[in-house]
């Protein structure tokens, strides 16, 4: 089944292009990975997928971008769209509030106020992310008073909060350790039985790990998009080749 559906997708940055003619189909329910060297598009790709790109001045998007079959940039409701579609940025960016509160601020958002609903939104956030039992103790303390892994999975829980149908992860562990990199990995696997998820990673081990589907990014272009497996195996492209194997990128 097709999540989001791109027909020819073309994105400017005042003169500058920043996507050329990008056509993809992301599957529901898998992890679809972008590899590709810094300044290749791959986090502009992803900010197309939610609209983000909407908030930079003087971006203009092109070509057509459906998520079930629904075309996102047509008259469509963009708080909507970021309802269904979560994001969890790079760097982890807690609010400065406690961890409940942040939890609790999407669903406040969208209007739940009973105090039972957003208890109930809060534990099974915080338990998709693993991390529960580590802070169902501390629900009060001040989110930034954490470890960058366990900030990163509250930006993770935050995300989940409002019951999206994807996930958008821009390189979510790059600032972090091995070991909270584990464990965002171990989420990420167990979110897709739920959730579609499409993550941007410099991490090419990372994206073999974790990974249905890989797009390698070049330039602008998606120079190859298809089976993390084959394409990591045996890429039918020059250019994926020698990036894979570390000769340019």
């Amino acid at each position: 089944m097709i999540k989001f559906e791109l027909k020819d997708l073309e994105v400017f940055y005042g003169d500058f292009q920043a996507l050329k003619g990008i056509d993809m189909k992301i599957p529901a329910n898998e992890i679809t990975a972008f590899i590709g060297p810094s300044g290749c598009g791959k986090t502009t790709f992803l900010k197309c997928l939610n609209r983000m790109n909407d908030l930079v001045e003087g971006c203009r998007v092109y070509g057509q971008v459906t998520l079930d079959g629904e075309d996102i940039y047509n008259d469509y409701d963009v708080n909507l769209l970021r309802k269904r579609v979560g994001m969890v940025f790079q760097k982890p960016l807690p609010f400065k509030m406690s961890i409940y509160d942040n939890i609790a601020f999407g669903p406040r958002t969208h209007g739940i106020r009973s105090k039972s609903a957003l208890d109930e939104i809060v534990e099974q956030s915080l338990t998709q992310a693993t991390l529960w039992d580590e802070v169902k103790d501390r629900l009060n303390m001040d989110a930034l008073s954490f470890s960058g892994g366990q900030q990163q999975r509250i930006c993770i829980a935050r995300a989940l909060a409002v019951r999206p149908e994807v996930l958008l992860m821009d390189e979510p562990t790059s600032a972090l350790d091995p070991i909270s990199t584990g464990k965002i990995e171990e989420v990420v696997m167990e979110l897709k039985k739920k959730y579609s998820i499409v993550i941007v990673t410099h991490n090419m081990q990372q994206a073999v790990r974790i990974s249905d589907k890989t797009a390698f990014f070049l330039l602008g272009e998606v120079i190859e998009f298809g089976d993390t497996e084959k394409l990591f195996s045996v890429p039918k492209d020059k250019r994926t080749e020698e990036y894979i194997t570390g000769r340019f990128g």
